[in-house]
């Protein structure tokens, strides 16, 4: 049973796990109804709130129903197991990149024209995996000098990513 409010969608749906598959792991199967009302051409972009967290997500097709990947380590601090139902709510997401932007980065990227052309020429998912890579720290010192490095290495590489080269840049900008 799904009940809509508003551009909200709350539902059950049950964990569960790709068995055969060496990339996908744990998922929330989405009914092919719910995700019609969500997305919308290729915006597949969505917010998730499950046991208190809101985790801004994207909903994935599968044949004929779609789902929702969730990493172990959720799955290990919501206390969830194979099979258990769980209530969830969804929203389209409203966000310009699909999560939070770090005020860190916006900042720089604000500042640093050069930077933001490299990094608003990427795809969108390079650009969420590095946005992920600044919000996941918790200092802000730590989020300034993991920016600084990307912005840096997306100069110094004229908008390629190399992520061995970037974790390199980044442990520099982290000894300074």
């Amino acid at each position: 049973m799904s009940v809509q409010q508003t551009n909200r969608i709350t539902t059950e749906t049950a964990l569960a796990h790709f068995e055969n598959s060496p990339i996908w792991g744990y998922h929330l199967p989405i009914s092919i109804d719910v995700a019609n009302q969500l997305i919308e051409e290729k915006d597949r972009r969505v917010i998730l709130t499950i046991g208190g967290e809101r985790l801004h997500v994207a909903i994935m097709p599968k044949q004929l129903e779609c789902f929702i990947m969730l990493n172990k380590a959720l799955v290990k601090k919501l206390n969830l197991q194979l099979g258990q139902k769980v209530q969830i709510t969804l929203e389209k997401d409203p966000s310009e990149y699909g999560m939070e932007m770090p005020d860190e980065l916006r900042e720089l990227l604000f500042q640093d024209d050069e930077g933001s052309s490299y990094f608003h020429a990427l795809t969108p998912g390079k650009q969420r995996n590095l946005i992920y890579l600044v919000s996941k720290v918790k200092s802000t010192d730590s989020r300034l000098k993991k920016a600084l490095a990307i912005v840096h290495h997306l100069k110094e590489m004229q908008g390629k990513l190399d992520f061995k080269m970037l974790n390199e840049t980044i442990k520099y900008y982290n000894q300074l």
